[in-house]
């Protein structure tokens, strides 16, 4: 079945809900006197964000207040509320249809945050930088105040936050499973995943005078709803079965998941839901699922059919101003500085990996825009945004090299249930072709008033070594100086668990960029990014991970350590032990090694970091600890020193540990749990 053909009406061809104007607004209006300007008396829906309002199609609230606008719609914004009380939910008036709240580009605890649960004090989504503008679990407050404001004004919930927690999700900042941000927030309706079909329909629908328990059949939409008569149950949350609701059906199918009560009790339940959910992710085949939270049924419609090229131009070819909202002054959003030369030509993703929520959220089938779009995005960079110098900082998406690639049948796609395209290995249906892209590189290049293309969004190596044409495209006109890529680690046990290849494919990548880059005449260097801590890594993974980054002479500056987000199959090893990529049963689940203990957690930060001297002191006894002390000492091919140079190191100074009567007191990386916050 091809999945683009399951859309009745295109976006592009749906009639609105009144004439167009004629003319856009220059921005989507923040205060009364600019709807007034407008000649609004209300606003059909207002738009409810965490982040400022820049309006550019790199910010989830400019593209879904555009589409709308277009659709006929009168769309206001209410960017970073004061959240104390409902005023500021006033400020645009009733609106007409609905409230639409969404967290911003990420979730609100993922933004406020760090993998050791420590308080960031910036925000890239904000004027100036500024931290706490948004509340913890903002989507939640958000709507608590839009409900406060006008009882009786329905709530849609959208973007990455809602659409991460839209069903029973295990939350790393309380350490505890959390119920359906719906169920939470106390609103009617939840849009999940790239959101523009579904809105539309939600918002014509709505306009039309339907309520929205009346909305059960758009994709991409959960609610609250009984399960219907005419459909047939099939069963996931039954553990002592081994089909995991997997068998086909004909008729109306729906898949009932653990309840929120027992996967919150049961960890084998929580992982059976999570292999279950991402079983049903493509559109193609996707059936819908209900889990009941209390005495309510939650049901999840299959996820939307992907956009075609031509609706991705329309979408990115939408009025933008594509600058932040004048109200901001001179004051500067580092989110905005960051991406506002950078062109996105495709979404979604098909590597799978388990840490990563691009999946979840954008889909594994790529959509991309059409050459023509592209082109004219960049004369629109070149020609109307401030401070253009002629270069374009990056042309990508979530990965820099899947433009237009896909299953090679329909068919194929359409029945597929696995989770990556890529891993073990390169599925044999997948067009690896990079034509497209290179046609597109050269095409950019050759525009008039651009003077170098970077290529900063990650690409994927296993794929690019398939085209040695790509690599010496890539290196000879689109590196500058450095090139990140994202191994992840060394070892096969995390990187089995991560759904990653081995690093002998990132060595065959590194042999063909060295010889671009020579053959180029360049001075150019791979920057290789790593996890720390993550699902499936044993200390003795992250001591191989530093020797080999000793032995390679990489010393890295930052490192990542793994942050369990909402939903994310990785969060589901992390929190339950099981693996979820493969079938979960009572006394039949595949069991994970996980790093839960924050000195464990920090060990491992440590590793990546063997040159710091602040690090020395944990190595030395961890080192010893494993048994492994013949890598303390000076040799090149030893990890840490066996003495801490007098002034370097935190622990520089201190007590020895304190020895116990029982005799020595040991130094465990393992089963510490996480102080709580």
């Amino acid at each position: 079945m091809d999945t683009h053909a399951c859309a009745e009406k295109t976006l592009i061809s749906l009639p609105g809900h009144r004439p167009p104007s004629g003319r856009a607004a220059p921005f989507l209006p923040m205060s009364r006197a600019e709807m007034t300007a407008l000649g609004w008396d209300a606003c059909d829906i207002v738009l409810v964000t965490g982040d400022a309002y820049v309006d550019h199609p790199s910010f989830g609230m400019a593209i879904i207040g555009r589409l709308l606008e277009a659709q006929g719609f009168r769309v206001g914004i209410i960017a970073q509320p004061d959240w104390q009380s409902a005023e500021p939910f006033k400020a645009l008036g009733k609106p007409k249809l609905f409230f639409g709240v969404t967290g911003g580009n990420m979730d609100s605890m993922v933004n406020r945050y760090t993998a050791d649960r420590r308080l960031r004090h910036d925000d890239a989504y904000t004027p100036a930088g500024e931290g706490g503008r948004r509340p913890d679990r903002c989507t939640i407050v958000y709507t608590q105040r839009c409900r406060e404001a006008f009882k009786d004004v329905p709530i849609v919930l959208g973007g990455i936050e809602a659409s991460l927690r839209r069903i029973a999700h295990y939350d790393y900042w309380s350490d505890k499973v959390r119920r359906s941000i719906l169920a939470d927030a106390k609103a009617d309706l939840l849009i999940y995943g790239n959101a523009e079909r579904a809105v539309v329909e939600v918002a014509n629908r709505l306009a039309a005078g339907e309520a929205p328990r009346d909305l059960e059949s758009i994709r991409g939409v959960a609610l609250f709803r009984r399960v219907p008569e005419n459909y047939t149950e099939l069963h996931a949350d039954d553990l002592d079965s081994a089909d995991e609701g997997a068998a086909r059906r004909p008729g109306d199918v729906v898949i009932r998941l653990p309840a929120y009560e027992q996967v919150e009790q049961d960890k084998e339940a929580y992982a059976r839901a999570s292999r279950v959910l991402h079983r049903e992710s493509n559109p193609g085949n996707a059936r819908p699922l209900v889990q009941r939270h209390g005495d309510r049924d939650l049901w999840l419609n299959p996820p939307p059919i992907p956009l075609t090229s031509a609706e991705m131009d329309a979408v990115y070819d939408l009025p933008y101003a594509r600058a932040p909202h004048p109200s901001y002054g001179d004051a500067k959003i580092p989110a905005w500085d960051m991406i506002k030369f950078s062109v996105t030509i495709m979404r979604g993703c098909f590597g799978g990996c388990t840490f990563c929520s691009i999946t979840e959220h954008e889909g594994r089938i790529i959509q991309n825009r059409s050459e023509a779009s592209i082109l004219r995005e960049i004369e629109l960079i070149r020609d109307k945004t401030p401070g253009f110098t002629g270069v374009i900082s990056d042309i990508g998406g979530p990965t820099a090299n899947m433009y237009r690639m896909a299953c090679k049948d329909p068919k194929i796609e359409a029945a597929c249930r696995l989770p990556s395209c890529v891993f073990p290995d390169i599925c044999p249906n997948l067009n690896t072709s990079h034509d497209d892209l290179i046609r597109l590189y050269r095409k950019v290049r050759e525009t008039k008033g651009v003077k170098k293309v970077m290529v900063a969004s990650g690409v994927r190596y296993d794929l690019a070594v398939k085209s040695p044409e790509y690599i010496k495209e890539l290196v000879t006109h689109h590196v500058g100086g450095y090139l990140k890529i994202a191994p992840e680690h060394t070892e096969r046990g995390p990187l089995d668990k991560m759904m990653k290849p081995g690093i002998g494919t990132y060595d065959r990548f590194k042999e063909m960029f060295d010889a671009a880059v020579k053959q180029a005449g360049k001075k150019y260097y791979l920057i290789p990014y790593f996890i720390a801590a993550h699902p499936g890594t044993t200390d003795e993974d992250m001591m191989n991970l530093a020797l080999w980054l000793k032995k390679n002479r990489y010393r890295a500056d930052q490192v990542q350590t793994f942050l369990p987000s909402p939903m994310a199959t990785a969060t589901a090893m992390y929190h339950t032990g099981v693996n979820p990529l493969r079938g979960v049963r009572h006394g039949g689940s595949d069991k994970v090694v996980t790093v839960t203990g924050l000195r464990q957690r920090r060990l491992h930060k440590a590793f990546l970091r063997y040159h710091d001297p602040d690090n020395w002191p944990l190595l030395r006894e961890a080192l010893k600890q494993m048994g492994r002390a013949d890598l303390i000492g000076s040799r090149p091919d030893q990890l840490v020193p066996a003495h801490q140079p007098p002034g370097t190191g935190k622990a520089a100074g201190t007590r020895r540990p304190v020895r116990g009567t029982g005799g020595a007191q040991r130094f465990t990386t393992k089963g510490v749990p996480l102080r709580k916050t």
